[in-house]
């Protein structure tokens, strides 16, 4: 098969394998994030911001794309077309789709002239709640180009997890994904070869959409693993994880499209479990990395959680990277035996513990990290979203997790704002470096401070391509 250079257009977006995408992709020169605002009666925006090193406007703010309503809470995005489209000449990344968590409405946007995004279409509130679904998260698009978005609550804003198709001709939608249900959702991944989707669970809004509520971790969040059949829609069984598996949120395949296994990390029990088919096949799970609480003196709690709130994957599948939004560290594991991570690579860069924090930890054999400042901006928040270069070598974050949860944690970057710093990667033996030379500081934007979330690179990135196995490539469900 020719490669994505010798055949740029008749092979499609993308690159036909991750380890292609790797070694061929261009290095990353523009962002996108989705910046949420402090004060009300202001809109959110998607900020555009310059990445070139060698460019004048770097780590600069370029383009703002305000949305069209007041307290949308832009969130997580996806785009119209990935990996599974590759094979198309016809499919373009050209849309973001950015579904609001706070308003349950989906913005899709226009990234055809990537300095300048535009709002192409409109998903309303009532069209959602029509269909019996709220609380938009994650969106993935299909081989077929269709995005299909997970949702969290029903109508009423009761616990309900779901999945919405949209079009990705008429940007409307298109119904129901199921006809089945599960008590809550989150994130999700599909992989073709064993027709499997899986998906996580958060909880019930009512105890997260303002802060987080620990006296209902029990009852309303969540603890489980869903699979369902890729072709069918059909609901098939969960994987309990139990106490060690509380909050399970964000989840990643392995990229190689033929391997039946990829990791979960539950953000309440701060560990991360690897999921696998085995040999009868039946999906399991086991946990893999545990990060102990700390005990804390002067905090909210007598103990502190690392808080895992977002992992990803090189595209080698070589290394995790995972968040301790709380504890305020940065992880790097070699996961060439998947079954048994190694940490290899570790930051503090922020967080709850830091030595003037004016929390204590006892009984700890760390000393507590000194706080950490960039081109003199300190640090108020923890290491939140992430996201690699294709290339493995460059690692980008945010501190911003949900406004109302930076509120009850991190009341001084809320009122500083969000930063968006660079972490560069040895991708021989593993280790992370902050990069002191790289800082986007949100709270010097024109209309104030605001909080910045999730990272996506027009070309792709490691959490949002799906592969399809080499003799699906130009497979089409419908």
């Amino acid at each position: 098969m020719a490669s994505k250079s010798q055949c740029n257009e008749c092979q499609g977006p993308g690159y036909a394998t991750p380890i292609e995408a790797m070694a061929t992709a261009p290095r990353e020169k523009l962002v996108y994030l989705p910046c949420i605002q402090i004060k009300a009666g202001k809109r959110d925006y998607l900020a555009t911001v310059n990445i070139d090193p060698s460019s004048t406007e770097y780590c600069k703010v370029i383009h703002r794309l305000p949305m069209l309503h007041d307290n949308d809470e832009l969130h997580h995005s996806g785009w119209n077309t990935c990996a599974s489209c590759y094979g198309n000449p016809a499919a373009k990344r050209d849309k973001l789709i950015l579904p609001c968590i706070g308003s349950s409405r989906i913005y899709i946007i226009d990234v055809s002239t990537p300095r300048s995004p535009r709002i192409h279409a409109v998903i309303e509130p009532s069209e959602m709640k029509a269909l019996g679904v709220t609380r938009p998260h994650t969106a993935h698009c299909m081989a077929d180009g269709d995005v299909l978005i997970s949702t969290m609550a029903d109508e009423n804003d009761q616990n309900k997890g779901a999945f919405v198709l949209v079009s990705g001709k008429t940007w409307k939608l298109k119904g129901l994904w199921s006809n089945q249900t599960v008590k809550h959702n989150y994130d999700f991944w599909y992989q073709y070869k064993d027709n499997t989707l899986i998906s996580s669970e958060w909880g019930n809004p009512s105890c997260w959409w303002k802060g987080f509520d620990n006296s209902r971790v029990r009852e309303d969040y969540g603890h489980e693993l869903h699979i369902w059949d890729f072709k069918t829609h059909q609901y098939k069984y969960s994987i309990p994880l139990g106490d060690e598996g509380r909050i399970p949120l964000e989840t990643r395949f392995l990229h190689d499209p033929s391997k039946s296994e990829g990791f979960v990390g539950c953000a309440y029990s701060s560990n991360v479990f690897r999921f696998f088919k085995d040999p009868l096949g039946v999906w399991q799970a086991e946990k893999v990395i545990d990060i102990p609480a700390k005990s804390v003196e002067g905090w909210a709690l007598p103990y502190m959680p690392g808080l895992i709130t977002d992992i990803l994957i090189s595209m080698d599948d070589r290394f995790l990277y995972f968040s301790n939004w709380i504890q305020g560290d940065l992880r790097q594991y070699d996961i060439s035996d998947t079954r048994n991570p190694k940490l290899v690579g570790r930051l503090f860069l922020g967080g709850s513990i830091t030595s003037d924090s004016g929390v204590k930890t006892v009984n700890d054999l760390e000393p507590q990290p000194a706080p950490v400042y960039v081109k003199g901006r300190k640090l108020h928040g923890g290491p939140q979203m992430i996201q690699l270069s294709l290339d493995g070598k460059r690692l980008y974050l945010t501190d911003s997790l949900l406004s109302g949860w930076d509120r009850q944690f991190y009341p001084n970057m809320v009122k500083n704002g969000s930063v968006m710093l660079q972490v560069d990667v040895d991708t021989e033996k593993g280790g992370l470096t902050l990069n002191k030379n790289f800082l986007v500081d949100f709270g010097k934007e024109p209309g104030g401070p605001v909080l910045a979330h999730e990272i996506r690179y027009p070309g792709g990135d490691c959490t949002s391509d799906i592969y399809l196995p080499p003799l699906l490539i130009g497979y089409r469900p419908h």
